[in-house]
C-alpha cells in the first residue's frame, strides 16, 4: 500500500497560534512536517532553535514509536518565547532513560530532549502517558500579563 503524506498544517500568520493537534501520524517524518508548518507561522524568526524544536518533535516521535508501539496523538502550542511538544501513546510504562555510553548505540535522545528543553514531564493517565517538552524558540505570541 503506497504511504500517503499527510499535508503540513499551517495557521495564517493573523491566526493565534494555539495548539496543532493530530492524533493520525504514524512517523517522526509526518511529526516533522507538521511541526515545520506550525514553526513557519509560530516562530518564523525561530532560526536554530525552530531546529531543536523539529529534533524535540522527532525524539519524542520516534520513542513513542520505538517503545510504546506508536504516537497516539501529538500536540504543538506556542507559548511568549517557547514552543510546547507533547506526544501521547498508549504504554502506561514511564520513560527509563539509559545511561550515556558512547559504546552503545542509541540512549540519547532522552538526554538531548533534556538538553534542549527547559521543562520535560511524563504524566501517566489511563490512556498510557503524555511526553511534553516546553522548547525555548522565539514565537509570535506576546507574554500575557
Amino acid at each position: 500500500m503506497p504511504s500517503r503524506r499527510r499535508p503540513a498544517i499551517v495557521h495564517p500568520p493573523e491566526e493565534d497560534h494555539g495548539p496543532v493537534r493530530d492524533g493520525g501520524l504514524r512517523t517522526a517524518e509526518q511529526a516533522r512536517d507538521v511541526a515545520r508548518g506550525f514553526l513557519l507561522a509560530a516562530a518564523r524568526e525561530g532560526g536554530s532553535a525552530a531546529d531543536a524544536v523539529l529534533l524535540v518533535v522527532s525524539e519524542l516521535f520516534t520513542n513513542a514509536v520505538l517503545h510504546a508501539v506508536g504516537a497516539t496523538g501529538f500536540e504543538l502550542k506556542a507559548g511568549a518565547g517557547t514552543v510546547t511538544v507533547a506526544v501521547h501513546d498508549a504504554s502506561p510504562l514511564p520513560h527509563r532513560p539509559l545511561p550515556m555510553d558512547p559504546a552503545r548505540p542509541g540512549g540519547f535522545g532522552r538526554h538531548l530532549v533534556q538538553d534542549l528543553s527547559v521543562d520535560v514531564r511524563v504524566q501517566i493517565h489511563s490512556a498510557g502517558k503524555t511526553v511534553t517538552a516546553v522548547v525555548p524558540c522565539p514565537t509570535g505570541v506576546r507574554p500575557q500579563g
